[in-house]
């Protein structure tokens, strides 16, 4: 029965939950997300605090590695590992696409086995970071950035019934009117990761502490200032 410490802050919402063989025990969320640095550190010690855990009983950690928001990332997955080093804890890795699917498959009560799971996490004006996967949460395309526009999934839709969650599923819904396509208003959190961390767990799919890094999908810019 492993006890995960489960950190999600790769999109706009952010989440921390603490789960004993894929029960979630204890979880904290925050909708800030300029404020998912402050949030994390203080969130993880209230939440052992509360549920009576030193971290030192931890049995791994868990953390989304995206894509999504490029500080959140960092951010969710320097914490993972900096306390995976300091307890010699192993690191797991989930893509944020899987945890999101993973919630829709859970929780959407009009979600059909025959359905395929696209969520979509906005990315700013017309581009999304997305990924497919099938009802057993097996992954049909991975996770990729996309630019939205009126033929978006069309072959696809004329194949399958997609179900689109995420952040970004508001941009696709004002310009896609085939009936294939639904929209799930469900909200992934942290307990969703908790449930792909514990197969990973169980499969001993251990991320490398020293060289994994977060799954950016396409580079940073930062504009420069004109001098």
């Amino acid at each position: 029965m492993p006890l995960l410490l489960n950190i999600d802050t790769a999109t706009e919402h952010a989440s921390v939950c603490l789960s004993k063989d894929g029960h979630v025990l204890g979880m904290i969320e925050s909708t800030e997300q300029k404020n998912h640095a402050s949030f994390v550190q203080p969130a993880i010690r209230q939440l052992m605090a509360d549920a009576g855990y030193p971290l030192q009983q931890l049995d791994a950690v868990a953390a989304t590695s995206g894509p999504g928001s490029y500080t959140g990332l960092r951010v969710g997955m320097a914490s993972a590992k900096g306390i995976c080093y300091a307890l010699d804890k192993p690191l797991i890795l989930i893509h944020t696409p899987e945890v999101m699917a993973q919630a829709v498959v859970s929780r959407e009560p009009l979600f059909d086995p025959s359905f395929l799971v696209c969520p979509l996490i906005d990315a700013r004006r017309m581009e999304v970071f997305t990924a497919l996967y099938n009802a057993s949460l097996s992954e049909v395309q991975p996770p990729h950035a996309a630019i939205i526009d009126e033929s978006s999934f069309s072959e696809l839709l004329n194949e399958k019934t997609v179900v689109f969650s995420g952040s970004g599923r508001t941009k696709l819904k004002g310009i896609v009117s085939a009936p294939s396509a639904l929209f799930s208003d469900v909200q992934h959190h942290a307990g969703d990761l908790a449930a792909r961390a514990l197969k990973a767990y169980e499969s001993r799919l251990f991320a490398d502490l020293a060289y994994s890094e977060p799954l950016y999908v396409k580079e940073f810019f930062n504009p420069q200032p004109k001098l």
